[in-house]
């Protein structure tokens, strides 16, 4: 079969990490017996400098004119002083997600047991982890009305939280699809007890609930969800939140299975999928050899399971990532006494090896 992906390597660590989630791409096309047309777009910051926008409509198009695409980061300090709106993280990646219509974020948080120890948490807490947070990402505070207005004695700067019953249905809906190919188990968070949009979350999930007998639901305030996670993660399966409440708990996830660096997302909606690390940009390690490249590797693997449907060639990256680790080789974010730590193009190579040649 034969597949278009729009690569859009972007900014800082961008560049290093999708050369080798692309490298573990085409290892699984040859031993799978699948095609990757790979065509490469400019965003973020490297885009403002070439085109004086950091998402050029030339990207758009191809984006749009893709099965799928995969992104590695944007921004850095070389374009925090450039109008909020040309600034590549409001200026790129808000509006990429909201052209893409990828309502969807979903974030898995996966302990490898080869890095139980990696974490900053006891072994006994964070180890056998498995658990998927469903962040909402095209409505809520990000995408709200923004303003500010000079009042005596200084501005009053207002961000406005807006959800609509559509929107918080169809993240819910897909949420509980989920949760049914797992434990059957959703969590949802939300802050009821003091915003209007959290309430109408809170109603439209209880609601569609009756539609899912199967999937226990419980609700939860987010702020005991931030201890929780640190407390007693493994009682969760399937997180579901807002915008907002999602990329604060998913990056908290983050540190639960030992670094940033091994965190993928799949952002979805009903056409072309948008698969990134979580991680930044990182600038000051960029062309270090420092940045661990396997959660651009695992969004790969996402790619291929939700937007090709390749399942077996999605588990293969990801028993790959498995059997490196379990080999003790490391970077230097997962770096532990007695392991190999290797840089960014080592650990591509490696992981894509296995790929190929596992059995």
């Amino acid at each position: 079969m034969r597949f278009r992906v729009a690569v859009l390597p972007g900014d800082g660590i961008g560049p290093e990490v999708i050369a080798q989630a692309t490298r573990v791409l085409a290892a699984a096309g040859r031993r799978f017996g699948h095609e990757f047309q790979l065509r490469e777009g400019l965003i973020g910051g490297i885009a403002y400098d070439a085109t004086g926008h950091p998402l050029p409509q030339a990207t758009l198009d191809l984006c749009r004119s893709s099965d799928a695409v995969l992104l590695g980061a944007v921004g850095g300090p070389k374009w925090d002083k450039l109008p909020v709106h040309l600034r590549p993280e409001a200026g790129a990646l808000l509006p990429l997600r909201k052209a893409l219509d990828v309502y969807a974020n979903l974030r898995p948080a996966v302990v490898f047991p080869a890095l139980a120890d990696a974490s900053t948490l006891k072994r006994e807490v964070v180890e056998g982890l498995d658990i998927l947070v469903v962040r909402e990402l095209t409505g809520g505070l990000y995408f709200g009305e923004k303003r500010r207005e000079e009042i005596p004695g200084g501005q009053r700067a207002v961000d406005t939280m807006v959800y609509t019953t559509e929107e918080i249905r169809r993240v819910a809906r897909r949420a509980f699809e989920l949760a049914r190919t797992r434990k059957k188990k959703l969590t949802s968070v939300d802050k009821a007890n003091v915003l209007e949009s959290s309430r109408l979350w809170r109603e439209v999930v209880t609601e569609l609930a009756k539609d899912y007998p199967d999937v226990e639901l419980n609700h939860m305030l987010v702020d005991n969800c931030a201890m929780q996670l640190v407390r007693n993660p493994k009682q969760f399966d399937v997180i579901l939140t807002e915008n907002l409440f999602g990329d604060i708990l998913s990056d908290q996830a983050a540190q639960l299975v030992g670094s940033l660096g091994m965190l993928p997302s799949a952002s979805l909606g009903d056409g072309v999928g948008l698969y990134e690390p979580v991680h930044g940009s990182a600038p000051d390690i960029a062309g270090r050899q420092l940045a661990n490249p396997i959660a651009a590797i695992l969004s790969v693997a996402l790619m291929l399971r939700y937007s090709f449907g390749l399942e077996e060639a999605a588990l293969a990256v990801e028993r790959a990532v498995a059997a490196v680790l379990e080999e003790g080789y490391r970077t230097a974010d997962i770096m532990e006494p007695g392991r190999k730590q290797v840089g960014t193009t080592e650990m591509g190579r490696l992981i894509a090896e296995k790929v190929e040649k596992a059995a």
